[in-house]
């Protein structure tokens, strides 16, 4: 039997940088991005904002902007096992 070889070199540092601006970038989203992230409508998370409810965000300048890290926190804390321990909360 003959070893098999891999064909494939060794990731460049330009595909990791690559890779890591882009993780960069989707961490951080719009309010639209956030909204389809959530599966929901924007102007929910822009009420939410007003009213001091919903997931947290960052103000950079003029804009809002979600962390996926946050939206993630936002869910978690959402997860419940029946709809009476929901009502509860």
């Amino acid at each position: 039997m003959s070893k098999l070889r891999s064909s494939a070199s060794p990731p460049s540092t330009e595909v990791n940088q690559t890779a890591r601006t882009v993780a960069i970038i989707v961490a951080v989203l719009t309010t639209t991005e956030a909204a389809e992230y959530l599966n929901m409508k924007p102007s929910t998370l822009e009420q939410w904002r007003w009213n001091g409810q919903g997931p947290r965000f960052c103000k950079i300048g003029r804009s809002c902007r979600y962390r996926v890290t946050d939206l993630d926190a936002f869910l978690a804390e959402r997860v419940f096992h029946s709809t009476t321990e929901a009502q509860a909360k």
